[in-house]
């Protein structure tokens, strides 16, 4: 007969007060509440605001770009550049050199709405930075982007 694993509260606990995925995610999802409320006035996620700004390059950049760029798979980003395409705001066009490479473009509407979100993100970000108050915010911005290297 298989003997039930130990779990205890303590070792519940030590998980919540210790995980770093857990603080990790936690964190990443009251910063992006503070994020979206900021953006809501333009009808953007703090997601789709930074999806348009990846786009914001000399050369529209691929799906698979993008992916790799916001470290998601392309499935994703397919299905978060819909409802961007929808309102008119990006359009996704085949490369002129291989067809089957697809490339999203940020349309002029696309462009006016995210310098109208610019400021609002600005707002979010020094918001953020007062709330973070005397940690060392480049080295708290460092080891986050370590991690997802």
């Amino acid at each position: 007969m298989a003997r039930d694993p130990v779990l205890t509260p303590t070792m519940a606990a030590s998980v919540e007060r210790s995980c770093y995925s857990f603080a990790a995610q936690k964190a990443a999802r009251a910063i992006g509440r503070r994020y979206d409320a900021a953006l809501r006035p333009t009808g953007l996620s703090n997601w789709q605001f930074t999806l348009l700004m990846m786009l914001v390059r000399e050369e529209p950049p691929t799906i698979s770009a993008l992916a790799q760029h916001l470290a998601t798979d392309r499935t994703t980003i397919t299905a978060n550049v819909k409802p961007l395409e929808r309102r008119g705001l990006v359009t996704v066009q085949g490369d002129a050199e291989d067809r089957r490479v697809r490339r999203v473009v940020l349309s002029d509407e696309g462009r006016t709405l995210l310098a109208e979100a610019y400021p609002l993100w600005q707002q979010a970000q020094e918001t953020v930075a007062r709330q973070l108050g005397k940690v060392d915010q480049g080295a708290f911005r460092a080891a986050v982007m370590a991690l997802s290297a």
